[in-house]
């Protein structure tokens, strides 16, 4: 993957999670995320497409849709070998400090879809 796929690939990650359109919202994890993918946090485990979704449709209405946060990537984004790290903040749409930090770790398919993603809360410095 090189680093216009890589910017590509985390913009639409990105704008999964701001998108107010469930249809659409829809079509971006069919385009991400591979049918049998596996989504972990620390919380949850969702399997499938339709959890996938519904774990997202849920996100977006926690802290984008109901609480006004954004997520954006926090630098130091890198990929190799079907893999992907990517760190990540959220905070205020309006402006203010950092809510929020993480680093989500994408093990893709040789489709270039997500196969198995992790995500990890990490520490606001």
């Amino acid at each position: 993957m090189d680093q216009q796929q890589l910017n590509t690939f985390i913009n639409q990650y990105v704008s999964m999670w701001h998108e107010a359109d469930p249809a659409r919202r829809r079509e971006i994890v069919g385009a991400l995320f591979a049918e049998d993918a596996e989504d972990y946090t620390h919380n949850l485990a969702a399997s499938g497409s339709d959890e996938i979704i519904a774990r997202v449709a849920s996100a977006h209405e926690d802290w984008v849709a109901s609480r006004g946060f954004v997520f954006r990537p926090a630098g130091n984004t890198d990929a190799h070998h079907h893999v992907i790290k990517f760190l990540w903040e959220m905070l205020p749409k309006a402006g203010g400090p950092i809510e929020a930090r993480g680093l989500d770790i994408f093990v893709l398919r040789e489709d270039g879809r997500i196969r198995a993603l992790y995500q990890f809360s990490e520490p606001i410095a």
